[in-house]
C-alpha cells in the first residue's frame, strides 16, 4: 500500500495526555483531521497528578505552535519556580527564588494543562472509554485498532502517546519498562494555609526537597491552596505487600514510614503523618537505554511511550516537544511515511542522548546533593543545551 498524504490519512492518537492532546491540537490547527482514543471514561475519571514546569525552549514552544501560549500564561504560576533544598531537620541549605518577571519555567497543574488542551480541540475529537488492546494489520497499512470493548477501527497512522506501559509500543518495539529500584508514595494536603500552615511555610510557593542518602521527601505547591508530597524510598517494587500491607492500609503504611524516617525532624515527618486521604503508590520505571526501533510507516511513539526515563528533568516537556515535531512533520510532508521518518530522525537521537545522561538517575532523588537537571548549568553539564534541554516531571 502506498503511504497516504497526511491531509487524507486516518490518523489515530492513543492517549489523551498532554503529548497526545498537543499533537491533536497542532494537527487541527493545520487542517489535518485526527481522532484521539483514551481508556479513561471521561476527562474527570481520575486525578491528573501534580504540577508541571513548562520550559520556554520546549514545552512552551509546543504551546506556541498550538496557539495556546497566552492562555497558558494566564493559568501558570511563575512563583512556582521557587526551589528549596533542605536537610532532614528542615533547615534550608539552598533557596532559589525566581525574579518577578521570570517566565522560563512557570508551573501549571497537570489537570489545568490537560483542560486547556481539551477545550482547544474540535468537539468529538477525543473518544473516551476506548482502551486499546492490540494493533494488527500489515506494516504498510492500513492498521486495525482492537479495543477491549470488542470494537475495531481501521486507521492509516497510529501515534502512541499512551505512557509508560504503552499498548502501541509492541507494534514497533519489544522493550518493556524496568523498575529502577526507587519508588514514590504520593500524599495530598488540601487547604494548607489554614489546615497545614507550618507545612505551607516550610514548602513556600514552589517545591522543596530533602534526602538523607537512603530516603527523601519532595513537596510541591499546587494551585487551589494544595501541596503534594512524594515520599521517596529505595525499596522492592512490591514493598507494600512484602510488609504485609495493602495500598489501602493508610495507617499501616504510615506506621511503617514513621519507622523509616525516625531520625527526621518532627516538622519534616508531618509530611508523612498529616496527609488527607490514602497514599498513592508510584514505583519509578524506565525503558532500557537506548530505546530505538526500525522505521515503521504506520506506527510511531511520543513521550513516555517512546522514552520513559526517571523523573529528573524529563517528562511532559519532552512529550510536548515530540508532539509538536510530529504534527509539523505531518503538516509539511508529502506522505505519512515521510513525516514519520523526518520526526524519528530528530526524536530518537535526542531521546537517546537524554536517556543516557539520566540512566540510573533515580538514585539522585535520594542523594543529599541533588542536581537540578532543569537548570541551565546542570543541563550544560549533561549535554542537554539548546533544543535538547528538557524539564518537567
Amino acid at each position: 500500500m502506498n503511504s497516504p498524504e497526511p491531509a487524507r490519512a486516518r490518523i489515530s492518537i492513543i492517549g489523551a495526555g498532554p503529548g497526545g492532546l498537543t499533537c491533536a491540537r497542532i494537527l487541527q490547527q493545520r487542517g489535518i483531521a485526527v481522532t484521539v482514543y483514551d481508556r479513561d471514561r471521561g476527562p474527570d475519571a481520575r486525578d491528573q497528578g501534580g504540577t508541571l514546569d513548562l520550559h520556554a525552549d520546549n514545552g512552551q514552544l509546543a504551546l506556541r505552535e498550538a496557539g495556546l501560549l497566552d492562555e497558558f500564561f494566564e493559568l501558570a504560576r511563575p512563583e512556582g519556580q521557587e526551589m528549596r533544598r533542605m536537610d532532614p531537620t528542615g533547615t534550608i541549605k539552598s533557596h532559589e527564588v525566581p525574579a518577578a518577571d521570570e517566565l522560563f519555567k512557570p508551573e501549571i497543574d497537570r489537570g489545568q494543562l490537560r483542560n486547556l488542551l481539551l477545550d482547544s480541540l474540535q468537539p468529538g475529537t477525543v473518544h473516551w472509554g476506548r482502551a486499546l488492546d492490540t494493533i494488527s494489520g500489515p506494516d504498510d497499512g492500513p492498521r486495525q485498532l482492537h479495543f477491549t470493548d470488542g470494537t475495531t477501527i481501521q486507521t492509516d497512522l497510529v501515534i502512541g502517546a499512551d505512557g509508560a506501559f504503552s499498548r502501541v509500543r509492541p507494534a514497533v518495539s519489544p522493550a518493556v519498562p524496568e523498575y529502577t529500584g526507587v519508588s514514590f508514595l504520593e500524599a495530598w494536603f488540601s487547604d494548607v494555609e489554614n489546615r497545614h500552615p507550618d507545612m505551607a511555610e516550610l514548602v513556600g510557593q514552589g517545591s522543596a526537597h530533602a534526602a538523607d542518602g537512603e530516603r527523601g521527601l519532595f513537596a510541591q505547591r499546587n494551585s487551589g491552596n494544595r501541596i503534594r508530597v512524594y515520599i521517596i524510598q529505595r525499596v522492592p517494587v512490591d514493598w507494600i505487600s512484602m510488609s504485609g500491607l495493602t495500598a489501602e492500609d493508610t495507617d499501616g503504611i504510615r506506621a511503617l514510614l514513621l519507622g523509616e524516617y525516625a531520625r527526621w525532624s518532627p516538622r519534616m515527618r508531618r509530611m508523612i503523618t498529616e496527609n488527607d486521604g490514602p497514599y498513592v503508590n508510584r514505583p519509578i520505571f524506565a525503558l532500557p537505554v537506548p530505546h530505538t526501533w526500525e522505521h515503521n510507516p504506520t506506527v510511531t511513539l511520543l513521550g513516555d511511550a517512546a522514552h520513559l526515563m526517571p523523573p529528573l528533568g524529563v517528562g511532559v516537556n519532552l512529550a510536548m516537544l515530540d508532539a509538536g515535531e510530529i504534527a509539523l512533520a505531518l503538516a509539511n510532508a508529502a506522505t505519512v511515511a515521510d513525516a514519520i521518518r523526518t520526526y524519528e530522525k530528530t526524536m530518537l537521537p535526542r531521546s537517546t542522548e537524554t536517556a543516557k545522561a539520566l540512566e540510573g538517575g533515580a538514585e539522585h532523588l535520594l542523594s543529599t546533593d541533588v542536581p537540578d537537571f532543569g537548570s541551565d548549568d546542570d543541563a550544560r553539564r549533561q549535554g542537554l543545551t539548546g533544543s535538547s534541554a528538557v524539564a518537567g516531571r
